[in-house]
């Protein structure tokens, strides 16, 4: 096979060399514009899983990669002037040119043709196989983007990579506030004399410091009296290095004729979690290994190579989004106390957590554990986070784990299976407020069975709400939102418009009707109170009555209730007022809310945030956070722990305590959730198993 490879990376030289090795007879050059040891950037980033991969494609250039690494175990976190680290780790980093010259030297005793300081103006079309490994901005990619479904945008904070001859012993974190906002460094060594030294921080930082006019030797300057307590005596070293955004890079497609992407050129991850050039030479093992088992047949061997590829890169790029995510927002966490914003940091891309750190470092999980727990005693023990109580108010539960009843005879159950909570469905406040005929109203018999969840040890807790246009339909066994066929009733919402394309319209509320049903919500919360529960939870989320009059989407009033935001939440505001002048102070008030609707034009993560403060100076102590739903056409973002980022968003930069659930289907999810303080309580939603069924049934 006739193999054009354009672009001498770690991703082209390595498919070259891996290519050579399972056929000597393939014909393969490497056309590289710059010379051999030109490179931009310092020291490449090994996890050690990733080693095994390499081991096992090359030995010879596995060995010489290894005895090159310099190693370490540990992170250090610099965080108000103290340092945190945590150990058990094993990272493994290199010098860029050396790992270059490594595999040059081995694509040179293997046969391959090297070319550098060559330009390619067009593609070799006599290739078999070409091969773009030319990086984020490959000049083949981009000569026929369509067809790759390209699409390249700015992701996380501005940075520049720097170099120091500061060698650290650890991967080490820095943060420093200024006048201007909080910096960060991302600084690692990789041989005996040098170490990578990242800088980063929110675009308005940057320009608020003047860095967007300063020159590379001024930028520097800065830098170096910035995190001068950390360099001391040594200095920050430059190869090109100018403030950059960092190229989100995504293909729908790897591949068209015989032109395939690799590497970079395919997509890119966020330096921040140190996978970009592991992913590359993966993707080389992974297209070499394709037309090992398809030799004659290119596009098969093609097609397997995306199928293998395209879901592990699409799960790394989620990961780096989310630390890239954390590392533009960080400066709302520095609230947090050390050891939380450790953990915070450590588990921000959902790849490690609690039961994670304690394998790895069973010292920082304990410590972590402790001071989680309260202890103020070295050598204290204390159970996981999951087990320590919660105190809001003068409301305590015994742990943080919550459990959702979706009828009433599921109540006393699951207050038995050990929670802390139990929150009921949605219970109407007036008949007309209901979802569907068989949901229960504030009129059923409550009290005894509050009687019976406290005596199995959890509180008690009760979803009021009212359904608003997405009532009357059918028994959610039929089927969501499906209308009912008869004897329904007229519905209400904030403006005449129907929920799904075969609902009835709701009547737009009145100002008797907006009366009416504050009233209706003031008089069931007494009756809850009334009844014994411990917790009221009055629901402005998930598209029913009051969460449609705080989207624009739902809310189209042009009276005092609708219109700018201040005016869409005002009605569901003057109801919280209501219920919190009647609920006794004693007792937990929580606030069910949409942080966003997930649709275009509607509310954002930022006007959650916002609404949270607003409910929070209304008396709510609680936020339950809640997503999408809002509308049909909204494009939710599910999967395992999809709610956690935004309920880490309300409660550090709302300030106030959240619950959140999202499919959380494990205690160690729980754990890692309230220890780096992402919320307070979690929503528990344990699968039924065999294993279950067969030991623990009566």
């Amino acid at each position: 096979m006739k193999v054009s490879i354009v672009g001498a990376g770690p991703a082209g030289l390595y498919l070259a060399v891996l290519l050579k090795k399972a056929d000597a007879g393939n014909e393969i050059t490497v056309v590289e514009r710059n010379a051999p040891d030109a490179t931009f950037g310092w020291g490449v980033v090994f996890s050690e899983e990733t080693l095994g991969a390499l081991r096992d494609a090359d030995y010879k250039t596995y060995v010489e990669i290894t005895d090159s690494f310099a190693r370490w175990s540990t992170v250090d976190i610099w965080y108000r002037g103290a340092r945190i680290r945590s150990g058990g780790n094993r990272f493994s980093a290199i010098k860029r040119t050396h790992l270059l010259d490594i595999l040059q030297r081995r694509c040179t005793e293997l046969g391959v043709d090297l070319r550098f300081g060559t330009e390619v103006t067009e593609p070799d079309t006599g290739a078999d196989l070409l091969v773009a490994a030319d990086g984020a901005n490959s000049l083949l990619r981009r000569a026929d983007a369509d067809s790759f479904g390209t699409t390249v945008s700015p992701q996380g904070c501005k940075y520049v990579w720097f170099g120091t001859d500061l060698v650290f012993d650890a991967f080490t974190f820095i943060f420093t506030e200024t006048e201007h906002g909080l910096f960060q460094v991302h600084a690692y060594p990789f041989d005996e004399r040098t170490s990578t030294f990242i800088v980063e921080c929110p675009e308005p930082t940057w320009r608020r410091a003047g860095l967007d006019t300063m020159t590379e030797r001024e930028s520097i300057a800065f830098c170096e009296r910035l995190f001068a307590e950390h360099l001391g005596r040594h200095r920050l070293l430059s190869n090109r290095s100018l403030w950059l955004s960092f190229p989100l890079v995504r293909n729908t497609n790897w591949h068209k004729g015989n032109l395939v992407l690799i590497g970079d050129a395919a997509h890119t991850a966020h330096f921040s979690i140190g996978s970009g050039t592991k992913l590359a030479m993966e993707d080389a093992i992974a297209l070499a290994n394709a037309f090992i088992r398809h030799p004659d047949d290119r596009e098969a061997a093609l097609v397997d190579y995306e199928l293998e590829r395209m879901p592990v890169v699409e799960r790394f790029q989620q990961a780096a989004g989310d630390s890239a995510a954390y590392f533009g927002r960080v400066g709302g966490y520095t609230r947090l106390e050390p050891i939380q914003f450790a953990a915070n940091l450590l588990t921000r891309s959902g790849r490690i957590s609690h039961a994670n750190l304690t394998q790895r470092d069973p010292d920082f999980a304990r410590v972590l554990d402790a001071w989680f727990a309260g202890a103020a005693t070295p050598g204290a023990i204390a159970p996981p986070p999951a087990f320590v109580p919660l105190e809001i108010g003068r409301t305590r539960t015994r742990n943080r784990v919550v459990r959702l009843a979706s009828t009433v005879d599921d109540l006393v159950p699951e207050a038995a299976s050990g929670a802390g909570l139990v929150l009921t469905g949605l219970v109407a406040v007036t008949p007309d407020g209901r979802v569907s005929p068989d949901e229960p109203t504030i009129d059923a018999p409550w009290a005894p069975v509050v009687d019976k969840v406290h005596a199995a040890g959890a509180l008690a807790g009760l979803r009021l709400g009212h359904a608003g246009r997405r009532g009357a339909t059918r028994p959610r066994a039929a089927g969501l939102d499906v209308p009912l066929a008869a004897g329904g009733w007229p519905l209400l919402a904030a403006s005449a418009l129907r929920y799904g394309p075969f609902g009835p319209v709701p009547r737009a509320m009145d100002a008797a009707d907006l009366d009416r049903v504050r009233a209706a919500f003031a008089e069931a919360a007494e009756r809850a109170a009334a009844a014994g529960f411990d917790a009221l939870e009055l629901d402005m989320a998930d598209g029913y009555l009051l969460a449609g009059f705080l989207s624009p989407l739902t809310n189209r009033r042009t009276d005092e209730w609708g219109g700018s935001p201040g005016n869409r939440a005002r009605y569901p505001l003057s109801v919280l007022d209501a219920v919190r002048a009647v609920w006794p102070d004693d007792r937990l008030l929580a606030v069910r809310l949409t942080v966003t609707d997930w649709a275009r034009g509607g509310l954002t993560v930022a006007d959650g945030v916002e609404l949270a403060r607003q409910v929070a100076g209304h008396g709510a102590q609680l936020v339950h956070v809640r997503a999408g739903q809002t509308v049909l056409g909204g494009r939710p973002e599910y999967r395992r722990g999809f709610l956690t980022t935004l309920s880490d968003r309300v409660r550090n930069e709302a300030g106030v305590p959240t619950l959140v659930a999202g499919h959380l289907t494990t205690l160690d999810e729980v754990d890692t959730i309230v220890a780096a303080g992402r919320a307070d309580l979690c929503v528990l939603d344990l699968p039924s198993t065999e294993l279950e069924r067969t030991v623990l049934s009566p």
